[in-house]
């Protein structure tokens, strides 16, 4: 199975740039140790950093089952971007050079309704391992980890945006068995991967307008939970998590699954909990939450995302938000505790571009975090001296971070700067162009263009 063209993407003589950077890193360098800031094991920590990239970037959560159901469950994807993966040979080879722009060693987060049956209609409560298995070997091979999440989504079965809380036992019955065997093929996950992979539920039930009844349907999701979570399966190869979502389009005044609701259940089942950076009030930080929900559940999941006014799922950015998160993490000693996943779609700009985007500003929010004076911030906060500790924070934003970035990159084989766009321009028309049903090449025109609906 050939995943990349035959023409090769062309890279640039790097001598001359290699001496450049080098130097900028070694003067960056001799910066950030004067303020006592470890760079080779800031970057050596980073390297050990995998970031869940999400499959549904790359065709606009639409899955293989070829059902024809519009997403749903809250769900919005806009742009009209040419040269999407159509197949989940293309999806693999658009992730597969995604990868290549994006240093370290990183995972893969699929959703149940991306499996592949031969053409065959397989209900989801039927879907097994074998159902993966291409993903399974093509991920071992690229030496990458998946993670993995049930479709409670697109589905007759959730056409009135009810699930595991739905009132009619035969349907909430379908939905607990879609659960255990995406708890099986996660482990299956696990298992050939020889590490956990995080399965993660997430439902779309709730009510547009004020309900009457508010306890019933959690009384009924803990119990559909339970059922689903009954199976012990062995730690090593699946953790189970929860996310908990505000609200959506369709659920505007009640969501079952609440983040009140799931942090109990994770607290009481000792389950991770998932926290989505668009599943909350526009002026909420997942960040304050995570020392304190770690207080109390094993692990954390990070949906990273970027809300615009509501859970719009943009293109995550080097944000104020993005680098508070990234420094909860850090200064709370919580990387070895949380699992960092992204979780946006837009498909007005290059879908592959969207995830180089989105990873390289997660990874340059850790790196930045990793690269400030904590014990010297941390001192200064035990001795009561906050005028030192605001002072030394606004300082190391002047640090020169980006030539420590550089460094990173080029070390991990990956390309420097915006060097990395004319290589997705190349792919865009050797590749993507020839997905058109026209067959004609990708015109060069604005994103906004490109994505107007």
């Amino acid at each position: 199975m050939v995943l990349f063209p035959a023409s090769p993407v062309l890279i640039p003589d790097m001598s001359t740039t290699h001496t450049s950077l080098e130097t900028a890193f070694r003067l960056a360098n001799e910066q950030y140790s004067s303020a006592g800031v470890d760079v080779h094991g800031a970057l050596k920590t980073l390297a050990t950093i995998p970031i869940s990239l999400h499959c549904w970037q790359g065709d606009d959560v639409g899955g293989f089952e070829n059902s024809g159901n519009a997403i749903g469950g809250g769900l919005a994807v806009t742009g009209r971007f040419p040269g999407k993966a159509r197949t989940a040979d293309e999806l693999r080879a658009d992730i597969q050079f995604a990868l290549t722009l994006i240093p370290g060693n990183h995972r893969l987060n699929l959703h149940a309704s991306y499996a592949e049956t031969a053409g065959r209609r397989v209900e989801r409560n039927e879907l097994v391992p074998a159902h993966f298995q291409t993903w399974i070997d093509w991920a071992r091979e690229q030496e990458l980890g998946l993670d993995f999440n049930p479709t409670y989504f697109a589905h007759e079965k959730a056409a009135d945006g009810w699930t595991l809380a739905h009132l009619d036992r035969g349907i909430r019955q379908f939905w607990i068995e879609h659960g255990i065997a995406c708890r099986r093929i996660a482990a299956a996950m696990g298992k050939a991967q020889k590490s956990p992979c995080v399965n993660n539920v997430w439902i779309p039930d709730g009510m547009k307008d004020i309900p009457i009844d508010r306890k019933g349907p959690r009384e009924t999701l803990a119990e559909s939970l339970d059922s689903i979570f009954a199976e012990s399966l062995p730690a090593t190869q699946i953790l189970d998590a929860v996310e908990c979502k505000l609200f959506g389009l369709g659920s505007e005044s009640y969501v079952v699954g609440s983040h009140e609701f799931y942090l109990g259940y994770a607290i009481s089942r000792q389950k991770v909990l998932c926290l989505d950076a668009g599943h909350f009030h526009p002026t909420e930080s997942i960040a304050d939450k995570i020392s304190s929900v770690l207080a109390w559940v094993p692990r954390l999941l990070l949906h990273v995302s970027r809300g615009v006014r509501w859970d719009s799922d943009h293109v995550v950015i080097l944000t104020d938000e993005l680098q508070s998160i990234a420094q909860e993490l850090v200064r709370g000693n919580f990387l070895d505790r949380v699992h960092v996943g992204l979780d946006f779609f837009d498909a007005s700009i290059n879908r592959i571009a969207a995830w180089v985007i989105g990873t390289r500003c997660m990874l340059k929010a850790l790196l930045m975090a990793l690269l400030e004076p904590i014990s010297m911030l941390r001192q200064f906060e035990r001795d009561g001296d906050y005028t030192a500790r605001l002072s030394m924070l606004e300082e190391i934003k002047t640090l020169p971070f980006g030539a420590v970035w550089d460094w990173y990159c080029l070390t991990s084989g990956v390309p420097t700067g915006p060097a990395w766009i004319d290589q997705v321009k190349q792919y865009e028309r050797t590749v993507q162009s020839r997905r058109n049903a026209s067959g004609a090449a990708i015109p060069a025109r604005s994103a906004a263009a490109a994505g107007s609906a």
